[in-house]
């Protein structure tokens, strides 16, 4: 099982971020992509392939919506030619990086489109002109121009499988998708190479996603095992599990938040108290204090709930929850509580880190 660490792409950090990952043993490093909220990720990915060489390097997540699938998949490129083909590329419909430009998660068709898309730039394929999304109120059609000759379909004509320039020789570069909903979940089985379930560490959900997943391949006529699953998790790692849960509250209730993102009926197989936890944090939910530990949204997060959606408690205990996942088919876990208001900068988190790093990391990577 690849477990990966979570961080914020500061640009006058992530160097030394990203050497210490590498040199604690973890299998990956992947940064937020929120351009209102932190550094650029693509820019950041960059820096750290500077000072690492093994680490793998990723985003979790980008988006549909403020890129083009061209722009995503030239940044994508260049981090892996940069790290010497270390890039994994994680996308979604998008949460903050929208929000705070008014918008809410990408539509579903166009979340699809533009992952087929992705996966043809990055495999050395071609889009067709009428295909890309940008509207013709502003930028009209290239016919405008009247040129004597031009491209008659977009493509990446550079560091990809079909090039000749490609500097670390033939390779596609990995694209994995952030799923909740059963229609995420199932368009990301179709064309993804590893879907990333942000559904918890609960066994009972994780199962019921890879399920639903294998079911759209078996539908589009793919072989069910031809795709790969990881999960998001929120893991606090204390001898005392208390100070593990204070610890991940408020990432936690990002994640939770998944669940119940537009209201209604909680995604997949819930509990009645899970349900009504859910609830509460959906009402509470202030964007304004996303992912802190003291926020409305934190303090709805139950003792149970926490037990059961994160992995909570001492190392033997946290082992043996990522050892229940990797029973299920989970290969690649990325822990989401490496980034909050600092708590892993207090004694606390130190100790809860040097933890995770001597006594998690060596035993489920070696497994």
């Amino acid at each position: 099982m690849e477990l990966w660490k979570h961080a914020f792409p500061t640009p006058l950090q992530i160097r030394d971020v990203a050497a210490e990952a590498e040199e604690a043993g973890w299998h990956g490093l992947a940064v937020v992509d929120s351009q209102n909220l932190t550094g650029d990720a693509f820019v950041a990915l960059a820096l750290a392939a500077t000072v690492t060489e093994r680490i793998e390097l990723g985003i979790a997540v980008g988006n549909s919506v403020t890129r083009v699938a061209a722009v995503n998949a030239c940044a994508v490129l260049s981090v892996d030619q940069a790290s010497g083909g270390r890039m994994v590329f994680g996308i979604g419909r998008g949460d903050s990086c929208l929000v705070h430009l008014g918008r809410a998660p990408g539509r579903l068709k166009h979340f699809e489109r533009h992952l087929r898309q992705l996966q043809a730039y990055l495999s050395g394929g071609e889009v067709p002109f009428d295909e890309i999304d940008i509207p013709l109120e502003v930028a009209p059609p290239a016919d405008a121009l009247e040129l004597a000759e031009g491209p008659g379909t977009s493509r990446i004509a550079w560091g990809t499988l079909s090039s000749d320039d490609a500097a670390i020789g033939p390779r596609k570069v990995p694209v994995e998708v952030a799923a909740t909903g059963p229609r995420v979940i199932g368009i990301s089985a179709v064309h993804a190479d590893r879907v990333m379930f942000a559904l918890g560490a609960d066994p009972e959900r994780l199962a019921w996603g890879i399920e639903v997943a294998k079911a759209a391949r078996r539908d589009a006529g793919l072989d069910p095992d031809g795709v790969k699953f990881g999960a998001y998790v929120n893991m606090g790692c204390a001898r005392d599990i208390d100070i593990a849960r204070d610890l991940i509250r408020g990432p936690m209730s990002v994640f939770a938040r998944f669940q119940l993102m537009q209201g209604g009926t909680p995604i997949g197989p819930t509990s009645d108290e899970t349900a009504e936890t859910l609830r509460k944090l959906h009402e509470a939910y202030d964007m304004g204090t996303h992912s802190r530990n003291q926020s409305p949204q934190a303090a709805t997060l139950t003792d149970e709930f926490m037990d059961r959606f994160g992995v909570v408690g001492p190392p033997d205990r946290c082992i043996e929850k990522l050892e229940e996942l990797r029973s299920l088919g989970i290969d690649k876990v990325l822990l989401a509580a490496q980034f909050n208001e600092n708590a892993y900068d207090t004694p606390e988190g130190v100790a809860a880190r040097q933890l995770v790093e001597t006594e998690v990391l060596p035993v489920v990577q070696a497994a």
